[in-house]
């Protein structure tokens, strides 16, 4: 989609759709202010006896005397006291859905230019451009007939700002755009399903993502795997026939920039560590048959890392970032892991498999092992881990786990202003001695209680040489039911915390 601004009063922009919002008992924004003004009150008129400003509410006039625009799409604010950055967000999605619904190309919003306390223009408008994303998103990759799913054909949003706003509004819908697009990245391969999405099509997703934004990628595979003695991560890979991958993306923003224009260019990179299990039977600890379709959504730690790469190079930011994907498959088969089989990982630490189906944190803790040679400055590891983290937080909240105060609260307050929420879990030591073996070093699971917990406690024995957080997503990487699908969820936390960095 393109995205640009507009200064020009609203009641004389021409367009197909202009967007206007109106607070809650029928106050009108600036923008509809001036609109009604034109109009001879129409509006107003329109106001009281239809459309109520009620969050999430739209209503089409058309033809209005004395305004440009061809037809203006109210947006209902909810209160003006209760106006923040979610329901803003909301009002965008819910006024994009109104003009993409009336087939056209281009769409004016003025909602940007809404004054809010908590949000300046250029999130305003960086809401905006990612609402724009989720709106017109649609999956039609495995469809017989591409034309079987309806695409929207809104092709152009303009923002309708002050122009002493513009520039900073641009500059929020170059960062929304990045995000929408890495977010659709990360969407579209977590809805493949896992005959097409397999480790190899992630590696070769890689490198053509290396070519089209100037990363450098390298795919190994099981001997060079072998070489490493990542011999927890291929415990995992060896019931299926799909041969595992273990991909690195890498972004090298800070050489390519003078020194000092990121906080982040004198350290180490940031790495991105991402769950790549493209399909969880569960292996011998085989998954109930219902609802296991969805396990193909187990590879949406991998997917929000390559959107976040893709993302960090549209915006061309000034710093290093490094993505790694474990990626396999974890099925049952007369080679795969044993409850009581005790393998060997990278770090030379033995671990005792209790629960095969508790695999994502054999082959993350490899990894995490492996990026102690980037000498990080931070790194974060993304993963569907647990069904206890969706017990714990349902569907809203991702679960946070870091020993770090000081970056538990940044990506806490990042997450808010993503509107994409985390919510910090404990890491205490206690929690450690649920994970004792009598056969190895320790066990794969700490039994039923805080399960979550002692999933983010195992992954923590392997990264104490750097500063870490993990991020347990298996309540928000994708929706069930009727509106099935991945969410994208967290590129744009995860982006936001990248942009906090220059």
């Amino acid at each position: 989609m393109d995205f640009s601004t507009q200064t020009s009063a609203p009641e004389k922009i021409k367009t197909a759709a202009l967007v206007v919002g109106v607070h809650a008992d029928g106050v009108l924004t600036q923008a509809a202010d001036a609109v009604d003004r034109a109009a001879q009150g129409a509006v107003r008129a329109a106001v009281k006896t239809d459309f109520k400003g009620k969050a999430g509410e739209t209503l089409v006039l058309r033809s209005l005397p004395g305004v440009a625009a061809q037809r203006v799409v109210l947006a209902g604010l909810g209160s003006q006291e209760a106006l923040s950055p979610k329901a803003l967000a909301a009002a965008h999605r819910a006024a994009l859905a109104a003009v993409a619904a009336l087939g056209v190309t281009e769409t004016v919003s003025a909602l940007a230019a809404v004054p809010m306390q908590s949000a300046d223009v250029r999130t305003r408008a960086r809401l905006a451009a990612i609402a724009a994303g989720e709106v017109t998103y649609r999956f039609d990759a495995t469809f017989g007939k591409r034309d079987a799913v309806s695409r929207p054909k809104l092709a152009r949003l303009v923002l309708a700002v002050e122009r002493s706003e513009a520039k900073e509004a641009e500059a929020g819908l170059r960062e929304g755009s990045a995000i929408a697009n890495g977010m659709s990245l990360a969407r579209d391969l977590g809805n493949l399903p896992g005959n097409v999405c397999t480790p190899t099509y992630l590696g070769e997703t890689a490198k053509k993502l290396g070519k089209s934004h100037k990363l450098k990628v390298e795919v190994l595979d099981r001997k060079q795997i072998e070489a490493l003695k990542m011999g927890s991560f291929l415990s995992v890979a060896r019931g299926s026939d799909e041969p595992p991958k273990f991909i690195v993306l890498r972004y090298e923003g800070a050489r390519q920039k003078p020194a000092g224009r990121g906080k982040a260019a004198a350290g180490g990179p940031v790495v991105l560590v991402g769950k790549g299990i493209t399909f969880d039977a569960g292996g011998i600890s085989l998954k109930p048959a219902a609802g296991m379709d969805e396990m193909k959504y187990d590879m949406c730690g991998a997917a929000s890392v390559f959107g976040t790469l893709r993302a960090v190079a549209e915006l061309g930011l000034p710093l290093d970032v490094i993505g790694v994907v474990p990626a396999c498959e974890n099925l049952p088969s007369g080679r795969a892991n044993k409850p009581g089989d005790v393998v060997t990982t990278m770090s030379g630490q033995t671990v005792e498999i209790l629960n095969t189906d508790a695999e994502g944190r054999l082959i993350l803790c490899d990894a995490l092992t492996y990026v102690e040679r980037f000498k990080p400055s931070t790194v974060i590891d993304i993963a569907t881990l647990t069904g206890a983290c969706v017990t714990a937080l349902g569907h809203v909240n991702t679960g946070l786990f870091t020993p770090d105060d000081a970056l538990a609260d940044t990506l806490t307050s990042l997450s808010r202003q993503a509107l994409d929420p985390v919510w910090r879990l404990p890491l205490d030591d206690d929690y450690q001695e649920q994970l004792k073996s009598n056969f190895a070093d320790m066990a794969n699971i700490g039994g039923p209680p805080a399960g979550a917990v002692t999933a983010a406690c195992f992954l923590s024995r392997y990264a104490k040489g750097y500063r870490w957080a993990h991020l347990d997503i298996a309540g928000t990487a994708w929706r069930s039911g009727k509106d099935k699908g991945a969410t994208g969820r967290p590129v744009p936390l995860l982006t936001q915390y990248l942009l906090s960095l220059v």
